[in-house]
């Protein structure tokens, strides 16, 4: 999956969501409501149907200065004038200055890849699909659940790195810096960090299950 863009520059309506960090490729379930939101909504889908994501931090207030172009796939206009919509996430940006506030958002942004590096990307995505693999594993033995990866885990080092930052839960700034890394290998290394101590947390408590059967 590759994002890429002819203009480096551009102008963004931008909608801030509190918790809220999408990556590139992944899937992101919208209702509009609110009627600025409706207005920038109607405006966007006339146009390209993209918007920028950035994440809030509810405990501050403070809008995240790098976030994710989501595309509109589908969308439900409902009868009471709401929007139901898909997005996909493509491209990574960073708000270089807000154009104008009212009745929404919208910001000159510049489009962020990650830089090349001579570190072994492939061993390392190796070792972050295995993880996941371990965690799911582990998980499935300790819930007595079955508890399956989709068919569509992306194999390849940057969309991997992507898609394991996407799903995890309940860490939003721990997303948001990944989202803000612009080195694989960094990325893949932290994630490989979180899912080592996931797993090990899951095989302590799957032993401590074993002991009181």
């Amino acid at each position: 999956m590759t994002f890429s863009s002819s203009v480096a520059v551009r102008e963004l309506p931008l909608f801030p969501l509190s918790e809220v960090v999408l990556f590139p490729g992944s899937q992101l379930p919208l209702q509009i409501f609110e009627p600025r939101y409706r207005i920038m909504m109607n405006t966007i889908l006339q146009s390209d149907g993209r918007f920028g994501v950035l994440m809030v931090d509810p405990t501050q207030g403070r809008i995240a200065n790098v976030g994710c172009c989501a595309e509109v796939v589908q969308h439900q206009r409902l009868p009471d004038d709401r929007l139901k919509v898909l997005t996909l996430g493509q491209q990574r940006f960073r708000v270089l200055e807000y154009v104008r506030e009212k009745p929404y958002y919208v910001g000159l942004v510049e489009w962020i890849e990650d830089q090349p590096t001579d570190k072994n990307l492939t061993e390392l995505a190796d070792e972050v699909d295995q993880l996941l693999r371990d965690v799911v594993h582990l998980s499935t033995k300790l819930t007595g659940q079955e508890i399956v990866l989709p068919d569509d885990v992306p194999e390849l080092p940057v969309e991997l790195s992507y898609w394991v930052a996407g799903n995890l839960h309940g860490v939003a700034q721990e997303q948001q810096i990944l989202l803000e890394m612009q080195d694989t290998a960094a990325r893949l290394e932290r994630e490989s960090e979180i899912l080592t101590s996931t797993r090990n947390h899951l095989a302590a408590r799957t032993a401590l299950k074993g002991v009181f059967e």
